[in-house]
């Protein structure tokens, strides 16, 4: 299954109380809603991610380690 934020494929996440398919890339969980409107422009999704979704967002999209991003977020913020 496809995510519909991000486009990766999604993972079935087995340990909650209902099992749910879930995108590792940008945290997307099935039944939530789809927060990204049409129209909207990379830098205002990008200021709307929460840590670890910006984390997998820069690290899989330039193909770097999600541990070289994550030094350099803590080191700019």
């Amino acid at each position: 299954m496809k995510c519909p934020r991000c486009g990766s494929e999604m993972t079935l996440d087995s340990h909650r109380k209902y099992s749910a398919f879930m995108c590792y890339e940008c945290g997307y969980i099935e039944g939530r809603s789809n927060d990204v409107k049409p129209g909207v422009k990379n830098y205002e999704r990008i200021k709307s991610l929460n840590y670890n979704e910006l984390t997998a967002f820069i690290s899989s999209g330039l193909g770097v380690a999600s541990e070289k991003v994550r030094e350099w977020l803590d080191r700019t913020s």
